[in-house]
């Protein structure tokens, strides 16, 4: 009997523990990756990924969590058709040899009982380099419209694209990239 209630109760610790972390799933439709880039010293052009995918690993009480996320790089989409295939191009993205990007992360860092940064991996044209994403309005709650718990960041970071190889017409269009990213990620 003994050995039946510490059993019975170390399942009971270790659900409960289970219990502090969530999954989240990244919702496609609301996570649309910007960059900006400076034009030749003139402008400041936008694109945007249109397709991306990834879940969340939150545990608030604990201050962990985890990040698995990817971006088709087909999916860029410039506003133009001549942009787009420019930028798909071996010159850019390269996305017929590179066809995804992909942000990896296990070191969420919290203020409070709201992550503020996520430090990963990103892997862009095969090259794996360190970036910090600062997440800026962390919000948790019910979607009023299909009444589904949401948790919703934007997403910022900068990065020079000659590290990850993309070298192509530097200096005339920066190296500098600033990128945005709203993202909005369901409770599984």
């Amino acid at each position: 009997m003994h050995k039946f209630a510490l059993t019975l109760f170390a399942s009971v610790i270790a659900t409960s523990a289970m219990a502090d972390e969530e999954t989240y799933t990244i919702d496609p439709n609301h996570t649309l990756p910007v960059f900006e880039v400076n034009h030749l010293g003139f402008s400041t052009q936008r694109g945007r990924f249109d397709k991306t995918a990834g879940k969340i690993q939150l545990d608030i009480k604990k201050k962990t969590g985890t990040v698995e996320w990817t971006i088709e790089a087909d999916s860029l989409d410039m506003g133009s058709a001549k942009w787009n295939e420019h930028l798909k191009s071996e010159d850019f993205f390269n996305v017929a040899k590179f066809p995804t990007i992909t942000f990896k992360s296990d070191k969420l860092i919290f203020k409070g009982d709201k992550p503020v940064a996520a430090e990963g991996t990103l892997t862009l044209l095969g090259v794996s380099k360190p970036v910090k994403l600062t997440i800026h309005r962390f919000t948790c709650g019910e979607n009023l419209m299909n009444k589904k718990l949401l948790c919703s960041a934007d997403i910022e970071s900068s990065l020079k694209r000659s590290e990850f190889g993309m070298t192509k017409y530097l200096p005339g269009i920066g190296d500098d990239v600033k990128v945005l990213v709203p993202v909005e990620a369901y409770k599984d």
